[in-house]
């Protein structure tokens, strides 16, 4: 390109666009869902074509929150999901439910369960030396079991490897007879 040299970067006019501007992005499924009005089944993964717009007076600690409008690969229904910084996730507007995950859920119960123990434990010392005599007993118990599994299987791993030589000689031979035969 040339550029004369009056040239002023300044004086070009700046273009005005629009705050909810939506853009076309290539994404992928960010997490299994089922369409709501044919029951499609989108799996994680799957490629779209996507509009992305950045979410109004929405903002979790100075990061945007964008919003994406998907296409159903069976009906064309709009499906929409937007980010969700705060849980490192994405979370299901309208047009398709998000398929059940036991994992998140298993986890969400658990740091709730460790949030209340830590709580009960701060305003009660004794609670502190109950939970403690649980955790070794809980402990001692696995370790207990875990012994008496390991030897049962000591007990049903014992394999005769002669017995097997000898079993598969005799198959051997019988082969052989079938195949003179």
């Amino acid at each position: 390109k040339y550029y004369p040299p009056d040239f002023d970067p300044a004086k070009i006019p700046k273009l005005k666009l629009p705050k909810d501007r939506q853009y076309v992005v290539r994404l992928m499924a960010p997490f299994n869902m089922r369409c709501k009005t044919c029951g499609e089944y989108i799996y994680k993964g799957k490629k779209f074509n996507a509009r992305k717009e950045t979410v109004q007076n929405e903002v979790y600690l100075g990061l945007p929150i964008f919003r994406f409008y998907i296409k159903c690969t069976r009906c064309l229904a709009e499906i929409t999901f937007k980010t969700d910084p705060e849980n490192t996730d994405y979370t299901m507007e309208h047009g398709a439910t998000r398929n059940f995950q036991a994992e998140k859920l298993l986890e969400e119960e658990e740091k709730r369960m460790q949030k209340e123990r830590e709580d009960e434990e701060l305003n009660n010392p004794m609670k502190v030396l109950e939970n403690r005599t649980k955790d070794s007993k809980l402990e001692m118990e696995v370790l207990e079991n875990l012994q008496e599994l390991k030897e049962l299987n000591q007990r049903q791993a014992n394999v005769d490897f002669e017995a097997m030589l000898k079993q598969y000689k005799e198959y051997e031979e019988e082969q052989k007879r079938k195949e003179q035969e």
